[in-house]
């Protein structure tokens, strides 16, 4: 591989790439500044051959096939996965393209983390957007497998626990492995792991206006973005009543890209609460930093976002989605 300014951000996407993910993948390829080392599949919105057929296609979208695709785990540590086809559709970009024909490197999605993470100590950011079975499993080859990536930006998790009378949160990601939750939030750290959290995520609205941008863009780009943002529409208008949808791993993303964007965070280390048949997996102290009143549970610390711009998030995201893939030299 070619040598990478230093200027550059370079990235190892972990996804199991549903509607949210492809536009997550979106904004990374649009960004001049970023360079996508490689990415690894996992199952949870779909199974992980489709998750890695739905990468090619927006990499076959972007021109950009030339970018690994690793096959990672198909199940979580214990029982059968969980696949969200009633949100993302059967093959997770909701049923509406013509899909790529599944291509992957030989090498394992576990493999290629800990060679990425060895190889280029310091120099990697790893985000993982889907269950997290193969990070996990990662760290049981390398348990000082975050201590050699920059940063590790996670879209799971739900922040701190709630305001009293604010409502408990769960998220798809940590619920579908309990186990790889507790082995990833529970890793050796350098502060450098990020939880983005369903706390925030949910805030991050692409509204009637984004879809109206995207559709009057004139490119085969933004008609892609849009043609996605419609099919997550039809799940999430029986949220609000209204076409709108969460930029959950969107938001994710750009916040590893442009941290800046973040207003509030809090630190702590991790708790896991069975509620409603899912998982909240939360940092364990209450919504303003005070200590549970049980006590803080040991463990590492990991910084979890509270609060973003959501003006600066839309700009960024929404240019983003509209006008295309960053050239290449």
């Amino acid at each position: 591989m070619a040598s990478v300014p230093p200027s550059v951000r370079r990235v190892l996407v972990d996804t199991d790439t549903g509607l949210d993910d492809a536009h997550s993948l979106m904004y990374l390829l649009a960004q001049p500044d970023v360079e996508i080392e490689a990415i690894t599949t996992i199952y949870g919105n779909t199974p992980v051959e489709d998750s890695a057929r739905n990468v090619r296609t927006v990499l076959r979208l972007a021109g950009r096939e030339d970018i690994p695709i690793h096959l990672g785990e198909a199940t979580p540590f214990e029982g059968e996965a969980s696949i969200a086809d009633f949100v993302h559709g059967t093959d997770g970009l909701g049923d509406r393209f013509e899909r790529a024909e599944l291509r992957v490197e030989d090498e394992s999605a576990v493999d290629a983390i800990v060679r990425i993470a060895a190889e280029h100590p310091g120099e990697v950011d790893l985000h993982p957007l889907g269950p997290l079975t193969n990070i996990a499993r990662a760290l049981e080859r390398d348990p000082d497998l975050f201590l050699k990536f920059r940063s590790v930006v996670i879209m799971g998790g739900a922040g701190p626990y709630p305001a009293p009378g604010g409502a408990t949160l769960t998220d798809a990601n940590t619920a579908n492995d309990r186990r790889a939750a507790e082995i990833v939030f529970g890793a050796r750290n350098s502060g450098n792991v990020v939880m983005v959290g369903v706390n925030v995520t949910a805030k991050a609205i692409l509204d009637e206006h984004v879809l109206a941008v995207l559709r009057g863009a004139g490119n085969p780009w933004a008609e892609f973005a849009g043609e996605v943002l419609d099919a997550y529409n039809d799940f999430y208008q029986y949220k609000w009543g209204r076409r709108i949808s969460s930029a959950h791993d969107g938001l994710a993303t750009v916040v590893l890209h442009r941290p800046e964007i973040v207003t509030g965070w809090i630190e702590g280390p991790v708790d896991y609460t069975p509620y409603g048949g899912s998982l909240a997996t939360r940092v364990a102290l209450t919504h303003d930093g005070l200590p549970l009143v049980w006590g803080t549970p040991a463990g590492p610390s990991v910084r979890a976002v509270t609060a973003f711009d959501g003006t600066e998030f839309l700009r960024r995201f929404v240019q983003a989605l509209s006008t295309g893939p960053a050239p290449r030299d």
